[in-house]
């Protein structure tokens, strides 16, 4: 028995012809949420997880439907719709933002289950809210028709909202080659242990989920490598061309967006704060500053850059998907940890130039500059092993264990 979702009935009548939500509806609805998050932003972190009415507004807005085949009731968007909302999110909240993404996202990674799963799972539902944890730290044993799954897992953010959960897990095979799995379970069947006490992404809840002897069947996992290549059976079940999409790309970008969005957010805030302050030694508005002027224009032409290179890289994906060489592939990966760079330098910068007034706790600029430190953290975007991943492509030679995050 499949668990209750979150999920709000909009189902047409069976008299009116339902009307897909477009992309750029979807992507107004996100622009029109920002400022909803940022105003919840502060009680997020001091709950250090999503709060309700976050959750719930981002339902009533479609949101997590976004890649889910129109087959389950979804509204089967590409990546580039996935880029505008997501960034038009982050604008409002970093934290809200990287949840709602990876809501997206694993949607995306359920419908590359098997097809009895999928039909199960969305039955009565268009979507599902699921924390997934791509690190393989778990153990799964073969027992009859399925397996017996064993681990913890770090980081499974939007957990205090998730119906089922999506872990990552070894299975060892008979000639003792390790078989990257996802696996899906309820997550009345995993213990949740708080220990989300962090610095940065406060608000994003991720804390361990804890599977201690669990039977799962077969048809609820998949193999990472399959999903990795973009030939899961999504690839196969489904039309669209998003579900032959490698994952890492869609993954890089869900994590990269809230970087983008608070940078932007945070030139702006910048802006702002330039036509306010009174500089104490001249008792002139900083704005008629040059140093502050060349400040600020720089800040916008660097946030563009980051832009750039992430939309850059979004498009070459979508144009050629499971085609990619592993060149291309470490190319994005590597524009991706370029662009989360450069956006957690441009909020670093508006934070220097804004005085002591940016790190008051009720600025939203201290929190931008905690959750995209934090964030910048991330595997994927480990600036040193993205350059040497590509530089080793580039050389002709295998990636190493830097492969599995391309």
């Amino acid at each position: 028995m499949l668990t209750h979702a979150h999920s709000i009935d909009q189902s047409p009548s069976p008299t009116t012809p339902a009307r897909a939500t477009s992309g750029p509806e979807l992507a107004e609805r996100a622009r029109r949420l920002a400022p909803l998050l940022a105003t919840h932003a502060p009680e997020a972190e001091r709950r250090r997880r999503p709060l309700d009415a976050v959750i719930h507004a981002l339902e009533e807005a479609e949101i997590f439907k976004l890649m889910v085949p129109a087959c389950y009731g979804g509204l089967e968007l590409d990546l580039d719709t996935f880029f505008e909302v997501g960034v038009a999110l982050a604008e409002g909240d970093a934290a809200a933002a990287w949840v709602a993404n990876f809501y997206v996202e694993h949607n995306w990674i359920l419908c590359q289950f098997p097809e009895s799963f999928q039909r199960e799972l969305f039955a009565a539902r268009s979507y599902v809210l699921a924390p997934a944890m791509v690190a393989p730290a778990g153990r799964a044993v073969r027992e009859g028709d399925g397996y017996r799954l064993n681990g913890r897992w770090k980081w499974a953010s939007g957990i205090s909202h998730g119906d089922w959960v999506i872990p990552g897990a070894l299975e060892m095979t008979s000639d003792g080659r390790p078989n990257p799995l996802w696996f899906a379970l309820p997550a009345a069947e995993v213990k949740v242990e708080d220990t989300w006490y962090v610095s940065g992404m406060i608000g994003t809840g991720s804390s361990d989920v804890v599977v201690e002897d669990v039977y799962i069947p077969a048809e609820r996992s998949v193999s990472m490598l399959d999903l990795g290549s973009g030939h899961g059976p999504g690839a196969l079940l489904h039309d669209g061309p998003l579900y032959r999409t490698p994952m890492i790309p869609i993954l890089t970008m869900a994590a990269a967006m809230p970087a983008l969005g608070q940078a932007r957010a945070s030139v702006r805030r910048f802006r702002e704060r330039l036509t306010e302050r009174v500089l104490i030694e001249t008792a002139n508005r900083q704005a008629e500053r040059p140093g502050a002027q060349m400040r600020l224009a720089r800040l916008e032409v660097e946030v563009r850059e980051a832009e750039l290179l992430m939309r850059d890289a979004m498009e070459d994906v979508c144009a050629r998907r499971n085609r990619a060489t592993i060149e291309d592939r470490a190319r994005w990966a590597t524009q991706f940890a370029i662009a989360v760079d450069r956006c957690k330098k441009v909020i670093q910068g508006a934070c220097e130039a804004s005085g002591a007034h940016a790190h008051l706790q009720s600025s939203p600029l201290q929190r931008a500059l905690r959750d995209v430190n934090a964030l910048a953290c991330h595997a994927l975007f480990n600036l040193d092993n993205r350059f040497e991943g590509y530089g080793r492509v580039l050389l002709g030679m295998d990636p190493g264990p830097l492969a599995t995050l391309l």
